[in-house]
């Protein structure tokens, strides 16, 4: 058994939207799986990122996609787009593990995933990291791809995991600077600080 978090329920006051507040414009903020370590959630993730599992992405993103349109998410969003990783980690590691959760959430909401973000900059893994040096660790970090205007658009954000919730904020941050009409934001797992 999935150890389901029920953010989708309450999307626009959870503990996720009140851990973002400041960090961003907050809108809803949503969590597949609730994260523990030593957990499935974490076990799964560990596969998905460095155990070569991309199907467990996107068969998660399926699934939650599938208690989305359930709880009337459908046609919420024009598109799905992921947290990128930097093109070297992308290369090592042979897919962006956040794309396939999108992927997943595609299949089950049929709405497009678009690469509407870049990394500009490298940056160490946030793991290890504190709330404020995460948040410094991911300034300037993220721009928006060339040709791929976003203005208008209503986003479905996406990234593995939010601890902290920097990165997802930092790019969030971009999309709304760029005239996005909305940003919604949702993650395969949540989990403490």
């Amino acid at each position: 058994m999935l150890p389901r978090a029920s953010f989708h329920l309450r999307p626009f006051d959870n503990e996720l939207t009140s851990k973002l507040q400041g960090l961003t414009q907050v809108n809803q903020v949503m969590a597949f799986l609730r994260f523990s370590k030593k957990g499935q959630s974490q076990h799964l993730l560990h596969l998905l990122k460095y155990r070569n599992k991309p199907e467990i992405g996107e068969e998660l993103g399926r699934l939650f996609g599938l208690e989305l349109i359930q709880a009337g998410f459908e046609g919420a969003w024009d598109e799905i787009v992921p947290v990128p990783l930097h093109p070297l980690k992308e290369k090592r590691r042979g897919y962006n593990q956040s794309e396939v959760f999108a992927l997943g959430l595609s299949k089950s909401l049929k709405i497009n995933v678009k690469r509407r973000l870049v990394r500009v900059k490298f940056t160490d893994t946030q793991t290890n990291k504190s709330r404020i040096e995460r948040l410094e660790n991911v300034e300037e970090v993220f721009a928006l791809a060339e040709n791929f205007p976003v203005s208008g658009l209503r986003i479905l954000l996406v990234d593995d995991v939010i601890t902290t919730g920097a990165t997802l904020c930092a790019c969030a941050n971009v999309l709304w600077a760029n005239g996005a009409k909305n940003v919604d934001l949702a993650t395969i797992a949540a989990g403490g600080q």
